[in-house]
């Protein structure tokens, strides 16, 4: 990058600012021609006199010219040019000419305005897109020492004043500049005096504000490194804030913040008082100005030297000049800012080993594969300061071998593997994969036929699938087709991307390298997503990622379809009694004991917020409903019924009772505002309560499920008027509130509903032993029959993960970065430690599946247990950064060997 601001700005927007000086030098001579309006409509519009120049001869002899006043004779052409007016015509064209050049300025104004707007942001976009960038071209070993937040707050908040200035950088100075110089230029055409005066202060400004902006720019420099350190602390907080609360550290990290708010306060504070002085120094001598007319100018108009409407020009000129010098020494003070700004970013994002761009974007010209041999040779590694991390480093292994890395830590196993991988580059030797020498290689080689996973992968904030299948997106390999508004949307995407110097693909184009995954279309990668979920043993879950996942059944037809096939074959399962019993089926005329009163009512799944269940007695149209079918006070009845009940049994109970569990509706939180009520009102006094304390009584019932709760409440009068108002519901549910509810369907697919709730229809029983367990199996067991088990996995593929797969559990996210590595079959897989934080089990699981997986193609594992190696092809024995030993397993595990002592040490 550019080491200097300027030198950025033209390398990349010269044209641009031609365009902006031109507009702004177009500008000066209408400035010009106002002042000289201002002063013909004064004098020869208004006065009716002009000026004429005149020989005078003085006492001496001399001859000098002098201006002398003329009285016009009315009727006159406006500038000699054109037909003749009379004085108060005259005039009029005068003021129509002074509004027709204050238009044209103002639109002068506007273009340049508009087109700097367009500049700045297309810069600022392009240093955004050039960090960005760089932060791809990071050694790995930077990240350790440059914190996330101090990346993320130059990006985003530092660079953002750059992108206003490159706007402004050449043409504000050339525009303001050339008022200023109109004015004085005015000013010494009516009186060199006049101009004197107005300009006499000016040298002492020139020479105090730079002294002073020096001072506010040292303290700028100072600003921005402590709040980037703020930055750091903030990602710090929240990446640490489980051991924070732990700790009981809160007070500790709350003070180490205050500390530093402390020092930028104390830093902004020095930049206030010092910009407020140099904003005083400036209002001061600005407004000595018309003190200086006033006095100098008002002496030569009462001497006759001056004319009025020169005056009158002048001061106006002089007002002119006060905006644009005002607007210099703004510029001087944000150049001076965007100058630092740009430096510090600068010299923050060119660290020693920065990768080539070419190393990121050059695409080879045949595609690549590794055969023959990995050759290491004399490769070695040292850390920033020197010490030794890898020690000539040397072997030579097959291509189609299993290697195991064995080694403790210190001994380098790990930076090994990252070398190979080319995560990290070795400062002396190279690794060859067969005749390709790795550090030679692009990305688009060793991203490819490389994958790399360690204990620790980072699971990106995407869908479940979309973490699968990264390492196939390499570039778009099919474009999109637009037609009309969304093509020209696509057309200026691309051109404004490109006068950015950003890429200009297409995110909506097809992305995946389906040839890399061994298949042709999206059918066959998804089978070949859940094919390596099962070499990792991740499968499971994403079905039941599946079961909860929902689905548009427009759009998957397919897969509602499906469903639906299920459901009926269950029915016909159901058809068993000791089956029946496990599912309560909905009936639409039939009261569902194993729901909720709230669930009966509506009979469908709401869609939004607008019938909340947990707030349905708060719906306005639902009191409509109640109230048509004679509920209302039945339901506040069964409301306190229920509440004396609740008070009844749990008053005296600890708030972790299992009994809250299984009474779920109310809390221990609710029991003091149910005990208030049933103090202050009797039964036979509930309609003299409160509107609020009769919706809370209301809301309980609706929460009530007769099977789970028994407690009597809903009785069959209940039920028969529960589906009156179902239909009632239904039958009048207004126009604007059809969408929030979806109506179960016996024949169609819910789409409100996810997959599970579609297969039952339903309500697991309650009461039923391992009831859940048995459906489930049943369900399965129905699904394997109609092959659609994978097809539900598919839509597993669609569960959003979270930040950083913050909804997946740890061995969840391991699995699924190992799935994402098996899938692209890449022709080296590389580990280190990647099983180490799963179960026993799991981990034979997948060491058996990746074995199988990768026959006859190679895998190199940093194995966190020596014991591992055994099934493996080679082993390469580290200790202190150099290989010890290297061999089969068989011969290192002999008695005396390196291996030996270190499956002893485990086994101890």
């Amino acid at each position: 990058m550019e080491r200097n601001v300027f030198s950025f700005i033209l390398k990349y927007s010269y044209r641009q600012q031609i365009v902006l000086v031109l507009l702004a030098v177009v500008n000066m001579p209408f400035t010009m021609l106002g002042y000289t309006l201002v002063e013909k409509i004064v004098n020869e519009g208004i006065q009716g006199f002009r000026k004429v120049p005149e020989q005078v001869t003085q006492a001496d002899g001399s001859v000098i010219e002098k201006s002398v006043k003329t009285s016009i004779e009315f009727p006159e052409a406006v500038f000699d040019i054109g037909p003749e007016f009379d004085q108060v015509i005259f005039l009029f064209v005068l003021v129509g000419l002074f509004l027709l050049n204050i238009l044209l300025l103002q639109g002068i104004k506007y273009a340049l305005n508009v087109y700097r707007g367009v500049t700045a942001e297309r810069m600022l976009r392009r240093l955004r897109y050039a960090l960005f960038q760089r932060i791809l071209r990071f050694p790995k070993p930077t990240f350790k020492k440059t914190s996330q937040g101090e990346v993320i707050s130059m990006v985003t908040g530092e660079v953002e004043p750059l992108g206003g200035f490159v706007g402004e950088c050449f043409s504000l100075p050339v525009m303001q500049g050339g008022i200023m110089l109109m004015s004085l230029g005015y000013m010494l055409i009516a009186d060199w005096k006049l101009a004197l005066a107005a300009v006499a202060l000016y040298p002492l400004q020139f020479y105090i504000i730079p002294k002073l902006q020096k001072r506010v720019n040292l303290l700028g420099k100072e600003r921005v490194k402590r709040v980037r350190k703020l930055s750091e602390k903030i990602g710090e907080t929240v990446t640490g804030i489980g051991e924070i609360h732990s700790h009981d550290t809160s007070n500790l990290e709350l003070s180490t913040f205050s500390e530093r708010l402390n020092g930028i306060y104390y830093i902004r504070l020095q930049i206030y008082i010092w910009k407020f002085i140099i904003k005083f120094v400036n209002n001061f001598i600005q407004q000595l100005g018309p003190v200086m007319f006033y006095s100098i100018g008002g002496y030569l108009v009462i001497k006759g030297e001056l004319d009025l409407g020169t005056l009158f020009a002048a001061i106006s000129a002089h007002k002119e000049i006060g905006a644009p010098w005002k607007e210099l020494l703004g510029y001087y003070q944000r150049q001076a800012d965007a100058r630092i700004k740009y430096e510090q970013v600068v010299e923050q994002f060119a660290p020693a080993g920065l990768f080539e761009e070419e190393r990121l974007m050059s695409e080879p010209e045949s595609p690549v594969r590794f055969e023959g041999e990995i050759k290491a040779s004399g490769v070695t590694l040292t850390d920033d300061q020197n010490n030794s991390i890898l020690d000539s480093i040397s072997f030579t292994l097959g291509l189609d071998q299993r290697v195991a890395l064995v080694g403790g830590g210190g001994s380098g196993r790990d930076e090994l593997a990252e070398v190979m991988a080319r995560l990290l580059d070795p400062d002396r030797g190279t690794v060859n994969y067969g005749e390709h020498v790795l550090q030679n290689l692009p990305e688009a080689v060793t991203g490819r036929r490389i994958s790399f996973v360690d204990n620790a992968p980072f699971i990106f904030n995407l869908t479940l699938g979309d973490n699968l299948f990264y390492g196939l997106k390499h570039r778009p390999l099919k474009e999109a087709t637009y037609e009309g508004d969304r093509k020209k949307e696509r057309d200026s995407y691309i051109t404004e991307a490109l006068a950015s110097g950003n890429l200009e693909y297409d995110l909506g184009a097809d992305w995946i390298d389906y040839g890399a995954a061994g298949v042709e279309d999206s059918v066959g990668l998804r089978r070949a997503g859940i094919d390596a979920l099962k070499v990792v043993g991740l499968d499971e879950d994403v079905y039941q990622f599946g079961l909860r996942g929902r689905i548009d059944p427009e759009k998957r037809s397919d897969i509602a379809e499906g469903v639906l096939k299920v459901r009926r074959a269950l029915d016909e399962r159901l058809s068993d009694p000791s089956l029946a019993v496990l599912i309560e089926r909905f009936d639409p005329a039939a009261y569902n004991s194993n729901a909720s009163l709230a669930e009966n009512l509506l009979f469908g799944t709401p869609v939004g917020d607008t019938f909340d269940l947990d707030h349905l007695a708060e719906h306005p149209f639902i009191l409509e409903v109640l109230e048509k079918v004679g509920m209302t006070e039945q339901m506040v009845s069964m409301g306190y019924q229920a509440a004396a009940t609740m008070v009844e049994l749990f008053s005296d109970l600890p708030p972790d009772h299992e009994l809250f569990q299984q009474f779920s509706f109310v809390s221990s939180d609710d029991l003091p505002e149910l005990q208030g009520l049933l103090a202050q009102y009797t039964k036979d006094q509930l309609a003299t309560m409160k509107p609020g304390e009769r919706l809370t009584l209301m809301s309980l019932p609706f929460k009530l499920v007769q099977a789970r709760h028994r407690l009597g409440i809903i009785d069959d009068d209940v039920k028969v008027k529960v589906l009156e108002a179902r239909k009632a519901f239904a039958d009048n549910l207004p126009e604007d509130l059809t969408g929030s509810v979806a109506f179960f369907d016996p024949d169609h697919y819910n789409a409100a509903a996810n997959i599970q709730d579609n297969i039952l229809f339903g309500k697991i029983a309650y009461g039923q032993a391992q009831a859940q367990e048995r459906v489930g199996s049943l369900m399965r067991e129905v699904m394997a029959e109609l092959g659609i088990i994978e097809t539900v996995s598919e839509v597993g593929l669609e569960f959003e993960v979270g930040i950083g797969g913050s909804r997946l559990t740890g061995a969840q996210r391991q699995k699924l970065a190992l799935a994402r590595a098996v899938v692209k079959r890449p022709d080296v897989l590389i580990l280190t430690e990647a099983t180490a934080a799963l179960d026993t089990s799991s981990q034979a699981r997948i060491l058996d599946g990746l074995l199988t997986d990768f026959e006859g193609r190679s895998i190199i594992w940093g194995v966190h247990r020596p014991a591992m190696a055994e099934r493996f092809d080679h082993v390469l024995v580290m200790k202190g950064g150099r290989i010890v030993e290297s061999g089969s397993f068989e011969e290192l595990s002999k008695e005396g060997t390196a291996l030996s002592q270190l499956i002893a040490a485990e086994a101890a």
